[in-house]
């Protein structure tokens, strides 16, 4: 009877370690795999890039300067896919990523990589409230992934020492090349009817002056620390969100505001 019994433990212990093994081995191999989609996107922006700076030496002049090949990058990337919205980078991080916009359906790319195909990883995406053409703020969600992937790296973000090495993000759309810096960094956090939880993801276009101070105003008191950076009501701002893990349904945020280039 025992010798039954032990047989029997034993299967049971080979079969629970098999089909953990093989879990184990798939959560793995997809996010091998979901690392190498985006990589390869990466590598096809860079061919295009280097390409179209090839075709551009030499082209424009003091009047008129040649168009930055960027452009041309995010517009052949445009024409794979019409849900692609712009470009997102932080130097010395693992953001670098596609950004895309699905306004009839808000979440589409929340499990969904570049070409539409099922991703635990999804893809970043604004916020389907958001108006590329009049906007204050656009909001951009990301994955908080366990292995540093995606918007995982905004966490880093709780560290001053970090932020100071940081401080400007690249986003870019198909239409003009932006670099932001940091106003506010802060945490919150969503679904909640909690009235004294601070709903950032609501703000994109101020009524007036007086709702934009607001919000800035707001941000800047629940930062993190102070950045010494302000905005004021006419800066386009770039509210980064994604999942934080120390309060139910925490989010980490960061909002940055365009730099306006003087020549």
């Amino acid at each position: 009877m025992n010798k039954i019994l032990f047989r029997t433990l034993m299967i049971a212990f080979a079969v629970i370690f098999v089909v953990s093994a093989f879990f184990i081995i798939k959560h793995y191999a997809e996010e091998s795999r979901n690392e190498n989609d985006f990589n390869e996107l990466i590598n096809l922006k860079e061919e295009i890039l280097l390409k179209a700076a090839a075709e551009l030496n030499g082209a424009g002049d003091e009047n008129t300067p040649a168009e930055d090949p960027r452009l041309i990058a995010y517009r052949e990337l445009y024409s794979r896919n019409n849900d692609f919205a712009g470009w997102i980078k932080i130097e010395g991080t693992r953001i670098d990523f596609p950004v895309m916009q699905t306004v009839d359906d808000p979440e589409y790319y929340l499990k969904r990589n570049f070409e539409k195909q099922y991703s635990v990883y999804g893809t970043p995406f604004i916020d389907a409230g958001c108006n590329l053409e009049d906007y204050d703020n656009l909001t951009i969600y990301g994955h908080n992934m366990k292995s540093g992937a995606m918007f995982a790296g905004l966490l880093d973000y709780v560290s001053e020492d970090f932020y100071q090495q940081h401080t400007i993000i690249q986003f870019d759309t198909l239409d003009e090349i932006g670099e932001y810096e940091i106003v506010a960094v802060f945490k919150s956090q969503v679904y909640t009817t909690d009235p004294g939880v601070f709903q950032y993801y609501l703000f994109t276009k101020a009524d007036n002056k007086e709702t934009y101070d607001e919000f800035v105003s707001k941000i800047k008191e629940l930062s993190l620390y102070d950045t010494g950076v302000s905005a004021g009501y006419g800066d386009k701002l770039i509210t980064l969100s994604t999942c934080e893990y120390s309060k139910q349904n925490g989010r980490m945020v960061i909002v940055a505001k365009k730099i306006v280039k003087t020549s």
